[in-house]
Formats: C-alpha cells, sequence, structure tokens
C-alpha cells in the first residue's frame, strides 16, 4: 500500500465528501456565471456584474508542502505530448538521413 500519507499528522475527510465539496463549488461558479451572463444580456453594464469567485478549495491547494512532493513525484510522459508517435518517426527517419550523409561523405 502507498505509504505517502504517514508522515502527515492531519486527518483528511473522505474522498467521496472532498469530490461532493468540489462538484457543489462547481456547479455554484457556472450558476452564478449563467446569471451573470443573463443580467449582462439584458442591459446591465458588465463593469456592474460581480463576477464569482472560487469560494472553496482543497486541503492540496493550501498546503505547500504537498505542492513540493507533487512537483517531484511528476515525470515527463513523452506519450502525452502532441504527435509523439509522429516526431519518433521523424526523429528516425532524421537519423537515417543523417547516417546516408556520413556514408556519402
Amino acid at each position: 500500500m502507498s505509504k505517502r500519507h504517514d508522515h502527515r499528522t492531519t486527518v483528511f475527510p473522505p474522498k467521496v465528501e472532498l469530490r461532493a465539496h468540489a462538484h457543489n463549488e462547481r456547479h455554484r461558479v457556472h450558476s452564478e456565471l449563467h446569471n451573470v451572463v443573463n443580467m449582462v444580456s439584458h442591459g446591465v453594464e458588465p463593469e456592474d456584474v460581480i463576477e464569482p469567485g472560487i469560494a472553496w478549495k482543497g486541503m492540496h491547494h493550501h498546503d505547500a508542502e504537498i505542492g513540493r512532493e507533487q512537483a517531484r513525484r511528476r515525470e515527463f510522459k513523452h506519450w502525452k505530448t502532441k504527435a509523439w508517435k509522429r516526431r519518433k518517426v521523424a526523429r528516425k527517419q532524421r537519423a537515417i538521413e543523417i547516417q546516408h550523409l556520413r556514408e556519402i561523405a
């Protein structure tokens, strides 16, 4: 099992509760933005409307140590980059061309 939480003394709420809270917050912001759009489309000046902000964030947004750990663990995943297969083929073709030029010279 993972031991990444062993060093912490705080007890986090269950994941289901955190996800529900985050979902409710996203829903609240989306609803308020919808109200802002309706107000602006009905003639209220955009400068007079108050934009909703995020009122709640999970604990991982507040703890700097957690952020540092996650940044250390993050690795470069080449298969998540755009067109990684084509770049692999392009590198292979370039290597073949360089090899061919070396043989000619």
